[in-house]
């Protein structure tokens, strides 16, 4: 793949300098419409990667903190998120794909995807057994997660925290592999649709160690968000306890 990359990037490179050449060659002046990219822009355009986003640099993980943080009383949180199995495929079914085979499904489904990647909303852990991407309705509902959780917290006290998400589109050849390390994972897995995504309650990622808190209450904070996110008829919630993570299905939303 990197080779078939290369050559195309060589091909772009060497007509240009043909048809510049040939330009000089019968004095005509070219006036470009846009400024001119120079080689090095033009394969860092093509070959950047993910990993080297500014929000994906040397990310922090929850370090130990004190601050005091004011965070409501929810309660129980496996019984205030308790979204049965049957719910989250029903929403699922409604925005989502059909379930796919295998990674390469990911082109051919008919459906748009978007892919997750580390932003300024959370933060996409490497992912072994799932692939980033997500219908558009649950990436929004996913952004919309992290922007509130973010910006509610640095309301408060100042920090700056993201969430952590752990899992995002599964196939059965990736559950496959995933009942091997967790028994707990199902073969009706709703996260095959690609409206379902795990973040993580007990990790997050701190982007500024001056000021941090303990997990404990972020992870209230955070179900504080879920909570009336989930009144608002964005997401369904699973506590789940074995795998600590929020299970999150989106919902479709009429506006």
């Amino acid at each position: 793949m990197h080779k078939l990359v290369y050559s195309l990037i060589i091909t772009v490179i060497s007509s240009a300098i043909v048809s510049c050449s040939q330009s000089a060659a019968n004095n005509e002046a070219v006036t470009p419409s846009k400024p001119v990219k120079s080689t090095a822009q033009i394969i860092s355009s093509l070959l950047r990667s993910d990993s080297v986003s500014e929000w994906n640099v040397n990310p922090l993980m929850t370090p130990d903190g004190n601050t005091p943080l004011e965070v409501k009383d929810l309660g129980r949180l496996n019984d205030l998120f308790n979204d049965s199995n049957y719910v989250h495929w029903a929403a699922g079914e409604e925005i989502g794909i059909p379930p796919i085979k295998d990674t390469r499904g990911h082109w051919d489904n008919g459906r748009a995807f978007e892919k997750i990647v580390p932003c300024k909303d959370f933060y996409v852990e490497p992912l072994t057994h799932s692939s980033p991407y997500l219908v558009p309705q649950a990436a929004a509902a996913l952004h919309e997660i992290g922007h509130r959780f973010s910006s509610r917290l640095e309301e408060r006290s100042g920090a700056k925290y993201r969430i952590k998400v752990t899992s995002v589109l599964r196939t059965p050849e990736s559950i496959r592999r995933l009942q091997k390390v967790n028994k707990n994972s199902v073969d009706s897995s709703v996260h095959m649709l690609a409206t379902t995504f795990d973040i993580s309650y007990a990790n997050y990622v701190c982007d500024d160690p001056r000021v941090t808190h303990n997990p404990e209450k972020l992870k209230i904070l955070l179900g504080e968000v879920l909570d009336e996110m989930r009144r608002e008829g964005w997401i369904y919630v699973k506590f789940e306890a074995k795998q600590p993570c929020y299970h999150i299905t989106a919902r479709r939303r009429d506006s």
